[in-house]
């Protein structure tokens, strides 16, 4: 049985589809797991305050926040059929999907962030967004995911030899099972929005993930031990439904793909804000943080490189990013 809500989200996919609707006025309705006031959120309502002055109003983007159209995974597939027009979502639940998105989501690839904003914002990045487009998503533009770093109730993790035995929450992503298993850990695929009850109720002992979301998520009240292993620095992305692009104009879409690539410098604003004021709190709140020796933790992962990149074209990415200065 339909639900109300997804009636009204198939009620603007029969819209866009009426003849002259590019030049209708369109509501794109946006899906994010991420709570309102979110860097990634606030981005794509800029985004929509850019195309409603470039269309003189005839396009706008409505933003579901708080995980309101569903979790990450199940809002991919509505997606891909065109029942949410776009989508901010995480790489990792896209790398079955589309395996080159593992390529940016594989452990310590990046040296820095200013390394990963010159691979993705590049060559590189774009041949990635369009292995999207086969599995009926369009890659609009990246947006910043910071550094995740792990988390748990137990203990400070200083070495891959204190991961053992823990519990970790993974996202529902192969590579990220296999990144944990390789540290000695027992990775537990779970949806976000159901990790602070995990830890709580003691189904898993940790996580991990970047500073906003660590903070937003009060993770930190029930995971107080943050140590910085900075083990993935993948972006998340912003994609539309090839379906709902389609039905656009050729002018409309040119003004969506420039929009996206304009809220980057405002997401990017935001985020560096965001990160700064949420280790604050955090450190405010009594959550411990220890920095780590991040070889060991590089050298763990040669199982992980042997597993995921033995395609020859995931390989040339890899030497390729590697190469990047």
């Amino acid at each position: 049985m339909l639900t109300r809500r997804t009636l009204a989200a198939l009620a603007g996919v029969v819209m866009l589809a009426l003849p002259g609707a590019a030049q209708a006025q369109v509501t794109l309705r946006s899906s994010d797991t991420h709570p309102d006031g979110y860097p990634t959120v606030e981005a794509v309502k800029h985004m929509s305050a850019l195309l409603e002055k470039r269309t003189n109003g005839r396009i706008k983007i409505q933003v579901f926040h708080s995980s309101q159209l569903g979790q990450e995974k199940d809002t991919i597939d509505q997606t891909r059929f065109g029942v949410i027009d776009m989508n901010r979502i995480n790489l990792a639940p896209l790398n079955n999907l589309a395996p080159v998105t593992a390529v940016p989501a594989l452990p310590f690839i990046f040296r820095s962030v200013d390394h990963m904003r010159k691979v993705m914002d590049g060559p590189i990045g774009d041949e990635i967004l369009k292995a999207l487009e086969p599995h009926g998503l369009v890659g609009l533009a990246y947006y910043d995911s910071g550094a995740r770093s792990f988390y748990n109730s137990k203990r400070p993790i200083t070495k891959p030899e204190d991961m053992k035995g823990l519990k970790m929450r993974v996202q529902q992503s192969d590579l990220f099972v296999a990144l944990v298993n390789a540290l000695g850990a027992n990775p537990t695929p779970m949806p976000f929005g159901e990790v602070f009850s995990a830890l709580q109720t003691g189904v898993i002992d940790g996580a991990e993930n970047n500073w906003p979301s660590y903070e937003s998520t009060r993770h930190f009240e029930v995971a107080k031990f943050y140590s910085e292993t900075e083990h993935s620095m993948s972006p998340e992305v912003l994609v539309m439904s090839k379906r709902a692009f389609d039905r656009l104009s050729a002018e409309d879409q040119k003004h969506v793909r420039e929009a996206a690539r304009e809220s980057v410098a405002k997401m990017r604003e935001l985020w560096e804000a965001r990160e700064k004021s949420a280790e604050a709190t955090v450190r405010a709140k009594g959550a411990q943080i220890n920095k780590v020796e991040k070889q060991p933790f590089i050298d763990a992962m040669k199982p992980v490189y042997d597993r995921f990149v033995t395609d020859p074209k995931m390989k040339e990415l890899v030497a390729r990013i590697q190469a990047t200065n």
